[in-house]
């Protein structure tokens, strides 16, 4: 056994199986344009690879130093900041929002109907600081999603009021008070939706914390951590290690969507979305998961508790329930059987459920089919890189575990 293997208990010679899985399946035939990954365990990387290419219109190989879109990768970040200010004392977790944002004492649930025969009802309870941590409010995402039409009544109502809108600068406190108009998809709590709500963690941490979200980020996280390359916007200086996004056509070609050199994120956005807005590095995403692998510190920069982070990967849905009894809609970064919902995360409950090996994992997953695991009990910690719109066009996630977990040999 090599040195390396002897510090994490990855077999090096089994861990290459990802690079040939991947050449082999994705970048030899040009279903992704280039990927890169990164494994560790006990603190050390046991792998990490940059393949294929970062942008093939202008022949540019994937750089190690690579930027990318990690859209939803953004709300695990969020979550935490925002679990930094409970830690602070702001709030608790059963505290309703609407004592930061008094509009959403209005709110309330749709029962039936639409347009002006909609019925609505009262709330069971309001929407507390639980709820939006762990998607279990009642938003949606209002229609908004790529490839996803008008879904729902209530969508109409977000298009309308234009919450969110693409290009929108709402401030964070118009956002949040749009957001109070829109009657809930269902009573608070009760079921689970993919939707806004790590939006409004991004919003209300501006809004008690006093400071713009996107400062709070760089001083309480990306600072501390030294992640150099995280941010809303790619800097002019920064353009050339920027790739481009891609989409898979009915031909099943790729076709760019997204040109570096034009991309809206060459700009500073008006809105800094909190569930969505990120772009960052490889080994930038990999800092951040080592401080979650480490209950919440990394190189004496301690960014939470290790008991808020314990309670942040725990299964908060109702009942210990997984998502295949609460969840609605069809679109989410995960797969939904043994599969529970924490304070930012998707969780594995079941090995037997999910048919996957790793049990206590958390993680989640971008638009780009980007992803990311922490495993507690394996102390290992993965970051998957690609651009590849919509994620769930391959399952890279379930296919990494295999070759990772399958590579675990102490």
């Amino acid at each position: 056994m090599d040195a390396q293997s002897q510090w994490t208990g990855l077999d090096a010679s089994r861990l290459e199986r990802i690079t040939d899985h991947l050449e082999r399946n994705y970048i030899g035939p040009q279903k992704i344009a280039g990927c890169q990954v990164a494994v560790a365990r006990h603190g050390h990387v046991a792998y990490q690879k940059s393949l294929g290419s970062m942008d093939l219109e202008r022949g540019k190989p994937m750089r190690d130093d690579a930027i990318f879109r990690i859209y939803s990768m953004t709300k695990p970040i969020t979550s935490v900041a925002l679990m930094t200010l409970y830690e602070k004392g702001y709030f608790q977790l059963n505290d309703p929002v609407s004592r930061f944002v008094p509009s959403w004492k209005n709110h309330r649930v749709w029962v039936s109907g639409e347009g002006d025969s909609m019925v609505t009802e009262a709330p069971n309870r309001p929407v507390s600081f639980r709820d939006v941590l762990s998607h279990t409010a009642g938003f949606t995402y209002g229609g908004g999603l790529p490839g996803v039409g008008i879904q729902h009544p209530i969508d109409q109502i977000y298009r309308s009021l234009k919450v969110r809108s693409v290009g929108g600068a709402d401030t964070m406190m118009e956002f949040l008070d749009k957001l109070g108009q829109v009657p809930l998809r269902y009573q608070p709590g009760e079921q689970w939706m993919y939707s806004l709500a790590t939006d409004v963690c991004g919003a209300l941490v501006e809004v008690i914390s006093g400071k713009p979200f996107a400062q709070y980020l760089q001083d309480e996280i990306f600072g501390p951590l030294g992640m150099v390359d995280t941010a809303f916007q790619v800097a002019a200086d920064k353009l050339d290690r920027f790739c481009a996004n891609y989409q898979r056509g009915p031909d099943k070609k790729l076709k760019l969507i997204d040109d570096p050199a034009t991309s809206t994120f060459t700009a500073e956005p008006g809105f800094k979305s909190g569930g969505g807005g990120l772009t960052g590095t490889t080994a930038d995403y990999l800092r951040f998961c080592e401080m979650l692998r480490r209950g919440g510190e990394l190189d004496g920069a301690r960014i939470l508790g290790p008991r808020t982070l314990e309670m942040m990967h725990m299964n908060h849905l109702k009942g210990g329930k997984d998502l295949t009894q609460l969840a609605l809609g069809s679109f989410s970064e995960t797969a939904n059987e043994g599969v529970g919902f924490g304070l930012g995360f998707a969780s594995t409950q079941g090995v037997v459920e999910t048919g996957q090996l790793g049990v206590g994992d958390y993680y989640w997953g971008g638009a780009a089919s980007t992803i990311f695991l922490v495993d507690p009990k394996e102390d290992l910690a993965m970051v998957f890189m690609t651009q590849l719109m919509p994620s769930g066009t391959f399952n890279f996630r379930g296919q990494l575990k295999s070759l990772i977990y399958s590579a675990i040999v102490d």
